[in-house]
């Protein structure tokens, strides 16, 4: 806060960059949610579209049996499994009892025990025979199982080959639903930027900036911020274009502000002194003061130098002594701060 500023004007102003950041943000929030629904604007893109439907439908048809079949050879598989290994336990266990057999019969050397080994004999044969034809069963399962798992692999490659016909027609669409998008989301946040520039130059210093600058860094916040989501490939060198645009723009207008203000100053200074003092206001010359720079030409100027009477740059007087108490003040108050009396002499027009 300057020294010269009221202290409810200060706040005031405070008050009013509040009311600018709480607008912007509001603005912003309601920008966010029209950038992010825009593409509801479109009709959406679906890539089965545009493959061939019939070939598509016969291909994922076969792909769901092929699923059902190999499904079905896996239970038989499963089954027949059970039931080789059954047969085996079954045959191993007949083979070892007939091992044992034999050796006690060898042991014993009963020879009317030879129709039983025969029986016995034609019992393993029959159970080998049984194992023999299960286990055969099962290899044409597995057989089946290769062959369908080839077909599968083949409807697989039939599917991807539908896809792949279709996919190109997809991209292309998809890309020009991207650009049409794009173009909306640029053809709503580029003209805030220059909107932004027309209030910029035509509306910030009117009553009612707070509204001009709130809408200010919305539109900056959007075009540079709120966008960089929605960016496609390309759209980043928009974004920076624009940016360098923007950039050189304000920075030739700040060249030429400067060029301008330079050119005011050197034209103030050489008017008579008095005249110059005459042309200050008020605040602007407390405000420099404060800064410890000359209210004229803003040059540095120290004034806690009780020697420092006049700027040693442009000549202006900025001290004086009081015309009643003679107490050192500046020419730029109204009233002297030691004893109160008016100073209208200094010609310095009246504080608003």
């Amino acid at each position: 806060m300057s020294k010269g500023s009221r202290l409810s004007e200060t706040w005031f102003q405070r008050g009013l960059w509040l009311l600018a950041i709480i607008f912007a943000g509001f603005l912003i929030g309601l920008g966010s949610l029209v950038v992010a629904d825009l593409p509801q604007a479109e009709k959406p893109v679906n890539a089965e579209s545009f493959m061939d439907q019939r070939q598509l439908l016969a291909t994922r048809t076969q792909l769901r049996d092929d699923d059902q079949a190999l499904k079905d050879n896996q239970d038989a598989l499963d089954r027949q499994n059970l039931a080789v290994q059954a047969a085996a336990n079954e045959s191993n266990n007949a083979t070892e009892t007939f091992k044992n057999w034999i050796a006690t019969r060898s042991a014993t050397q009963q020879s009317s025990q030879d129709a039983e080994v025969l029986s016995r004999t034609h019992h393993l044969d029959e159970l080998k025979a049984s194992q023999r034809a299960l286990e055969a069963q099962e290899d044409k399962l597995q057989q089946d199982r290769l062959a369908l798992q080839q077909a599968t692999a083949q409807h697989i490659a039939a599917e991807q080959k539908v896809e792949a016909a279709g996919n190109a027609g997809y991209q292309h669409a998809l890309r020009s639903l991207e650009m049409r998008v794009f173009l909306l989301r640029l053809a709503l946040t580029l003209p805030l930027l220059l909107i932004s520039l027309f209030l910029f130059f035509k509306a910030r210093k009117t009553a009612y900036w707070p509204f001009v600058w709130g809408f200010i860094f919305f539109s900056l916040f959007t075009f540079f911020v709120e966008l960089v989501p929605y960016l496609p490939s390309y759209g980043g060198y928009v974004r920076y274009i624009v940016g360098i645009l923007l950039t050189i723009f304000i920075g030739i207008y700040a060249i030429r502000a400067l060029q301008r203000y330079l050119e005011r100053q050197k034209s103030a200074e050489e008017k008579p002194e008095e005249e110059r003092r005459k042309d200050l206001s008020y605040d602007v010359a407390q405000a420099r003061l404060a800064k410890k720079v000359c209210p004229g030409c803003e040059r540095p100027f120290d004034t806690a130098d009780l020697s420092n009477n006049f700027c040693m740059h442009c000549g202006l007087l900025v001290f004086q002594n009081c015309s009643v108490c003679q107490v050192r003040r500046t020419v730029f108050t109204h009233f002297c701060r030691s004893c109160g009396s008016a100073q209208a002499a200094s010609g310095l027009p009246s504080p608003s």
